[in-house]
């Protein structure tokens, strides 16, 4: 499997509306799997919302700027593509902690947390869903967590610009599938 990855360098805000099929093709005229990056305010409505359980919580997700990470998958399917997701979000977690200096990271399932104590700040959110075409991801990554519904952090307090961290956790993930798909193809059946 190759991936094709990019940087968007224009600020893009994200609504939940970009969560559809080809979305990514119709920006970078790429046409295959991809995931992009690229920073923007967040504000996705509850109608918005893919997740079901927070669609009828009547959630929203907001912050004031994020870096967003918004993949397009033609090969697998949605069981794949969330374990897959759990383990971009761990990648992610790689790349951010040399840059965090002492901070405490938690990830539970699909989110990332600084921990103080007894405290929890939310750096992110995601989700996976299907198509009838592809199976499409979005991860964001708080950068200034103003207006957030929950108590949360961003990258900007951190100290950690998002551009150069973006780049690496896409190199990162392009390389992470190729080798999976190699593993896959050096083996002997049995």
């Amino acid at each position: 499997m190759s991936l094709h990855t990019r940087w968007l360098s224009e600020s893009i805000p994200y609504t939940g509306a970009e969560l559809r099929p080809h979305w990514i093709s119709r920006r970078t005229e790429h046409f295959g799997s991809a995931i992009v990056a690229f920073q923007g305010p967040c504000r996705v409505a509850t109608t918005e919302l893919v997740d079901r359980e927070d669609s009828m919580a009547g959630a929203v997700i907001e912050a004031r700027q994020m870096l967003h990470f918004l993949g397009e998958f033609f090969e697998g399917n949605l069981d794949l593509w969330i374990v897959w997701q759990r383990l971009f979000v761990a990648s992610f977690l790689e790349e951010l902690r040399p840059r965090a200096g002492g901070s405490s990271w938690e990830r539970s399932g699909n989110d990332l947390f600084l921990v103080d104590g007894a405290s929890r700040r939310k750096l992110s959110v995601s989700i996976v869903t299907a198509t009838p075409v592809s199976c499409l991801f979005h991860f964001g990554v708080n950068v200034d967590a103003g207006g957030a519904p929950v108590p949360a952090v961003g990258l900007s307090e951190l100290g950690i610009d998002a551009e150069p961290l973006a780049r690496a956790v896409l190199d990162r993930w392009s390389r992470e599938l190729v080798s999976a798909a190699r593993a896959r193809c050096k083996v002997s059946p049995r």
